[in-house]
Protein backbone atom coordinates (compact mmCIF):
# COMPACT_ATOMS: atom_id res chain seq x y z
CA UNK A 1 0.00 0.00 0.00
CA UNK A 2 1.43 3.34 -1.03
CA UNK A 3 -0.40 6.52 -0.17
CA UNK A 4 0.46 10.10 -0.91
CA UNK A 5 -1.13 13.36 0.08
CA UNK A 6 -0.75 16.98 -0.76
CA UNK A 7 -0.92 20.21 1.18
CA UNK A 8 -1.00 23.54 -0.55
CA UNK A 9 -2.96 26.57 -1.62
CA UNK A 10 -6.56 25.86 -2.63
CA UNK A 11 -5.78 26.87 -6.23
CA UNK A 12 -3.02 24.24 -6.50
CA UNK A 13 -5.14 21.51 -4.87
CA UNK A 14 -7.98 22.39 -7.26
CA UNK A 15 -5.68 21.80 -10.26
CA UNK A 16 -4.43 18.51 -8.79
CA UNK A 17 -8.02 17.34 -8.30
CA UNK A 18 -8.78 18.10 -11.95
CA UNK A 19 -5.81 16.13 -13.31
CA UNK A 20 -5.81 13.13 -10.97
CA UNK A 21 -7.22 9.78 -12.07
CA UNK A 22 -10.96 9.09 -11.77
CA UNK A 23 -10.60 6.66 -8.87
CA UNK A 24 -8.67 8.21 -6.03
CA UNK A 25 -8.38 5.42 -3.43
CA UNK A 26 -10.52 2.61 -2.07
CA UNK A 27 -12.06 3.11 1.38
CA UNK A 28 -9.95 0.35 3.00
CA UNK A 29 -6.79 2.03 1.69
CA UNK A 30 -7.89 5.38 3.08
CA UNK A 31 -8.71 3.78 6.45
CA UNK A 32 -5.29 2.08 6.57
CA UNK A 33 -3.55 5.36 5.70
CA UNK A 34 -5.47 7.25 8.39
CA UNK A 35 -4.65 4.60 11.02
CA UNK A 36 -0.97 4.77 10.08
CA UNK A 37 -0.86 8.56 10.35
CA UNK A 38 -2.54 8.44 13.76
CA UNK A 39 -0.03 5.89 15.15
CA UNK A 40 2.44 8.51 16.35
CA UNK A 41 4.24 6.10 18.70
CA UNK A 42 5.17 3.85 15.78
CA UNK A 43 6.20 6.87 13.71
CA UNK A 44 8.50 8.04 16.51
CA UNK A 45 9.99 4.55 16.88
CA UNK A 46 10.71 4.48 13.14
CA UNK A 47 12.21 7.98 13.23
CA UNK A 48 14.57 7.04 16.07
CA UNK A 49 15.59 3.76 14.43
CA UNK A 50 16.23 5.53 11.14
CA UNK A 51 18.40 8.13 12.87
CA UNK A 52 20.37 5.44 14.69
CA UNK A 53 21.02 3.34 11.61
CA UNK A 54 21.73 6.39 9.42
CA UNK A 55 24.57 7.37 11.76
CA UNK A 56 25.84 3.79 11.83
CA UNK A 57 25.74 3.34 8.05
CA UNK A 58 27.51 6.65 7.45
CA UNK A 59 30.25 5.65 9.90
CA UNK A 60 30.56 2.16 8.45
CA UNK A 61 30.99 3.54 4.93
CA UNK A 62 33.33 6.26 6.21
CA UNK A 63 35.49 3.55 7.75
CA UNK A 64 35.68 2.01 4.26
CA UNK A 65 36.89 5.32 2.80
CA UNK A 66 33.50 6.43 1.48
CA UNK A 67 32.41 9.68 3.14
CA UNK A 68 28.83 10.90 3.10
CA UNK A 69 27.12 14.24 3.55
CA UNK A 70 25.34 15.00 6.83
CA UNK A 71 21.74 13.83 6.55
CA UNK A 72 18.44 14.14 8.36
CA UNK A 73 16.59 12.02 5.80
CA UNK A 74 16.04 8.31 5.34
CA UNK A 75 19.07 8.05 3.08
CA UNK A 76 22.73 9.00 2.92
CA UNK A 77 24.62 10.51 0.00
CA UNK A 78 27.74 8.39 -0.35
CA UNK A 79 30.62 10.15 -2.13
CA UNK A 80 32.99 7.98 -4.15
CA UNK A 81 36.35 9.04 -5.57
CA UNK A 82 34.92 9.53 -9.05
CA UNK A 83 32.02 8.65 -11.34
CA UNK A 84 33.61 5.39 -12.44
CA UNK A 85 33.98 4.23 -8.81
CA UNK A 86 30.32 5.10 -8.10
CA UNK A 87 29.17 3.29 -11.25
CA UNK A 88 31.27 0.22 -10.43
CA UNK A 89 29.92 0.11 -6.87
CA UNK A 90 26.38 0.49 -8.17
CA UNK A 91 26.91 -2.46 -10.53
CA UNK A 92 28.47 -4.52 -7.73
CA UNK A 93 25.51 -3.82 -5.45
CA UNK A 94 23.04 -4.70 -8.21
CA UNK A 95 24.82 -8.02 -8.76
CA UNK A 96 24.42 -8.58 -5.02
CA UNK A 97 20.67 -7.90 -5.28
CA UNK A 98 20.84 -4.40 -3.78
CA UNK A 99 19.43 -1.33 -5.47
CA UNK A 100 20.70 2.16 -4.71
CA UNK A 101 20.11 5.32 -6.71
CA UNK A 102 22.62 6.98 -8.98
CA UNK A 103 22.35 10.75 -8.75
CA UNK A 104 24.52 11.83 -11.68
CA UNK A 105 21.43 13.46 -13.20
CA UNK A 106 21.38 15.79 -10.20
CA UNK A 107 24.95 16.92 -10.83
CA UNK A 108 26.50 14.36 -8.44
CA UNK A 109 28.16 11.81 -10.77
CA UNK A 110 30.48 10.45 -8.06
CA UNK A 111 27.65 9.81 -5.56
CA UNK A 112 25.11 7.13 -4.74
CA UNK A 113 21.94 7.73 -2.72
CA UNK A 114 21.63 4.83 -0.28
CA UNK A 115 18.37 4.34 1.60
CA UNK A 116 18.66 3.65 5.32
CA UNK A 117 16.79 0.45 6.10
CA UNK A 118 16.56 -1.68 9.16
CA UNK A 119 19.68 -3.04 10.86
CA UNK A 120 19.80 -6.21 8.74
CA UNK A 121 19.59 -4.24 5.49
CA UNK A 122 22.16 -1.66 6.58
CA UNK A 123 24.49 -4.50 7.54
CA UNK A 124 23.93 -6.16 4.17
CA UNK A 125 24.71 -2.94 2.29
CA UNK A 126 27.86 -2.33 4.36
CA UNK A 127 29.05 -5.92 3.82
CA UNK A 128 28.48 -5.66 0.09
CA UNK A 129 30.30 -2.33 -0.21
CA UNK A 130 33.15 -3.75 1.90
CA UNK A 131 33.35 -6.58 -0.64
CA UNK A 132 33.40 -4.06 -3.47
CA UNK A 133 36.23 -2.16 -1.77
CA UNK A 134 38.14 -5.41 -1.27
CA UNK A 135 38.12 -5.12 2.51
CA UNK A 136 39.40 -8.27 4.19
CA UNK A 137 36.94 -7.95 7.02
CA UNK A 138 33.41 -6.69 6.83
CA UNK A 139 31.74 -4.09 8.98
CA UNK A 140 29.74 -5.42 11.92
CA UNK A 141 27.47 -3.08 13.83
CA UNK A 142 27.56 -2.93 17.59
CA UNK A 143 23.94 -1.98 18.01
CA UNK A 144 21.93 -1.98 21.23
CA UNK A 145 18.37 -2.68 20.00
CA UNK A 146 16.94 -0.69 22.93
CA UNK A 147 19.06 2.40 22.36
CA UNK A 148 18.75 5.33 20.01
CA UNK A 149 22.30 6.41 20.78
CA UNK A 150 24.93 6.60 18.11
CA UNK A 151 26.05 3.06 17.25
CA UNK A 152 29.67 2.10 16.71
CA UNK A 153 31.04 0.34 13.66
CA UNK A 154 33.82 -2.18 13.97
CA UNK A 155 35.92 -3.62 11.18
Amino acid sequence: LRVGWGYGPASVIDVLNRIRGPFNMASPSLAAAEAAVRDTAYTEKCRLENARMRVWLAKALGDLGIPSDPSQANFILARFTDESDADDCNAYLQNDGLIVRKVAGHGLPNCLRITVGDEAMCRRVAHSIAGFKGARDVVEPEVDPNSASTPKATV
